[in-house]
């Protein structure tokens, strides 16, 4: 992982907003549709190339494939891995189920996306690794003609498979988790072995608080999640830590979040994980003050920060000066060389769904990469 050396360098948390024609081939090939695989496979090589590019032109320093061949961050994986078939009923969020009015508006908006997810019906084994082939190599071609300085593929955590594909086979959670950590080790060692960083999308060490474990105290899903960060340990046991980055997030939905669990509380246990960067939401309204939770922690020093200095939910884009204020409060705490500046969540975490209109993104990623600008000339 490349570090700072004389600025500050920018990233973001990996989805990026798909063309009208990737996001209907994406859901003509999920609805089973046939398709002309060779004309579906040019179609999202192409994307790739133009979300690196775009990435860029923005100042984004450590880029991503932008997800472009992926429905969503979680449940692609049924492409890849046996024991998952059918749908699956929604778990609402808590914060949701309490404000039903607004839930009931935000789904009849075209604000919460309708597609499968499957459950667990049978053993998870590894299927098809082509799929991530394609995408390796995709990206790659991408990079050929780039001067990132830096690049990271989007996989996800075995706990935030179990989030979004219940468990309907295994005798408990803990067997379910480790047999994804297995058939994860595949996805995760490829990706390494490309020469890639991987980002672990893990919002279940946030989010699972209110969706999947919201029947259980503080301190049951706690230990809940501390099972899941040894499954993960266990899955990126072969891949050095600094090539690894965890991202950790409270949902990305507009709504209330006022059932959030607090990152005091799960912090301490999130640092025992083994990635060596962690990427969290820093600029919310619900967490933008949790920068001092961090300032009052005694952060390893082996961990690098990527803290979200845009709110990746909302069409404001933010002032370079406040970007650079989140940057410099960070930089305080763990030094300069350890903060990468980065955003809250993905911009376009589900396939065609997205509050933040796709040219806002990129003006929102040109303010990041000023904003960084700014940091740097006051840290350096």
């Amino acid at each position: 992982m490349k570090l700072n050396k004389d600025r500050i360098l920018t990233t973001h948390v990996g989805s990026l907003p798909r063309s009208e024609k990737v996001f209907k081939l994406i859901f003509a090939k999920e609805a089973g549709e046939e398709l002309d695989k060779k004309e579906y496979d040019k179609v999202i090589a192409d994307a790739v190339k133009t979300v690196v590019v775009k990435q860029e032109q923005a100042g984004i320093d450590v880029v991503s494939d932008g997800e472009q061949s992926k429905i969503s961050y979680a449940t692609y994986i049924k492409d890849r891995l046996n024991g998952f078939e059918g749908d699956s009923p929604r778990r609402t969020p808590k914060d949701l189920e309490e404000f039903p009015a607004f839930s009931s508006r935000a789904s009849k908006s075209g604000g919460v996306p309708t597609y499968s997810r499957p459950q667990c019906t049978g053993q998870v084994s590894v299927k098809d690794m082509e799929p991530l082939e394609i995408d390796l190599q995709n990206f790659r071609v991408a990079l050929k003609e780039s001067s990132a300085t830096d690049a990271f593929m989007n996989a996800a955590s075995p706990g935030v498979i179990a989030l979004f594909q219940p468990n309907q086979y295994y005798t408990d959670h803990k067997s379910y988790l480790y047999a994804l950590a297995e058939a994860m080790k595949v996805e995760y060692e490829g990706i390494a072995k490309a020469g890639f960083l991987i980002q672990i999308d893990s919002p279940d060490l946030a989010l699972g608080r209110h969706v999947m474990f919201k029947d259980k105290s503080d301190q049951e899903f706690i230990s809940m999640i501390e099972l899941h960060i040894e499954a993960l340990n266990h899955a990126l046991e072969n891949i050095p830590a600094e090539q690894i980055r965890l991202h950790v997030c409270w949902g990305n939905y507009q709504g209330p979040h006022h059932c959030d669990i607090e990152m005091k509380k799960i912090l301490p246990s999130v640092l025992k994980a083994k990635p060596q960067a962690l990427s969290f939401e820093g600029s919310n309204p619900r967490h933008s003050h949790e920068w001092t939770v961090f300032r009052d922690t005694d952060i390893p020093e082996d961990k690098i920060l990527i803290p979200g200095v845009l709110d990746s939910t909302t069409n404001f884009v933010e002032h370079p000066e406040l970007v650079a204020e989140r940057i410099c409060r960070f930089a305080d705490i763990v030094g300069r060389e350890r903060v990468i500046a980065g955003t809250d969540c993905g911009f376009s975490t589900f396939a065609g769904f997205g509050t933040v209109d796709a040219e806002i993104t990129y003006t929102k990623l040109e303010s990041l990469s000023k904003g960084a600008e700014l940091a740097s000339e006051k840290l350096w």
